[in-house]
């Protein structure tokens, strides 16, 4: 079970902001654009202000906003005839980018580190990467969990809060990326299996 599985009702709620977007002559490349760059401004914003600690609020705010531009950007491609092979790129692209310059910034802190923190952001990274693949195997593009996009934001705006609050890290919390890194692996596994058994359903 993934957050991901709540997308659809998401999506509802966005349906008449999107289509003023649309109407107004924004595209869906633009959105997309944005959600990356104001990913890459956030990230480094929030670690070029520590170690003030309140910063560190802006990361569950923007991963709110942007899982509202994500959202946004698929329906204007889908719904208003958006759609594009350089929108595709930007898409996947812009994820992974985005997420490195999100989880980052946690890695100036204590216990986590530069190195679990980059071993999350590597994984993070390829958990996209085993997704599009499907795609060239003759299956869809994969979304299964149980850590995928949409957990790791509710993840990591969690961890924002609690640093951002000032609340203590005491150092048997370097075990969240133990277990984040786990589970990213697992997801990895997860929608390698999902393909090939589509792939075997529907040859």
């Amino acid at each position: 079970m993934s957050i991901y599985a709540f997308k659809p009702a998401f999506q509802l709620l966005l349906q008449p902001h999107v289509g003023r977007l649309a109407r107004a002559g924004v595209t869906a490349n633009q959105v997309t654009l944005l959600a990356a760059i104001g990913s890459v401004a956030i990230g480094a914003i929030v670690a070029l202000a520590w170690p003030a600690r309140w910063v560190f609020l802006l990361i569950p705010l923007w991963l709110l906003i942007r899982m509202a531009l994500n959202a946004a950007d698929g329906m204007m491609a889908r719904d208003h005839g958006m759609k594009s092979r350089l929108g595709a790129f930007l898409n996947e692209l812009g994820d992974v980018v985005s997420d490195a310059a999100l989880y980052a910034p946690f890695a100036l802190l204590a216990p986590f580190g530069p190195a679990w923190v980059g071993l999350v952001i590597l994984l993070a990274a390829l958990t996209e990467f085993a997704g599009v693949l499907g795609q060239t195997v003759g299956a869809s593009r994969r979304y299964d969990g149980p850590m995928g996009k949409s957990d790791r934001a509710v993840l990591f705006g969690a961890l924002g809060l609690w640093v951002g609050f000032a609340a203590p890290l005491p150092g048997r919390f370097v075990w969240i990326m133990v277990a984040l890194a786990i589970l990213l692996v697992a997801t990895i596994v997860r929608r390698i299996r999902g393909a090939l058994f589509e792939t075997r359903k529907n040859p």
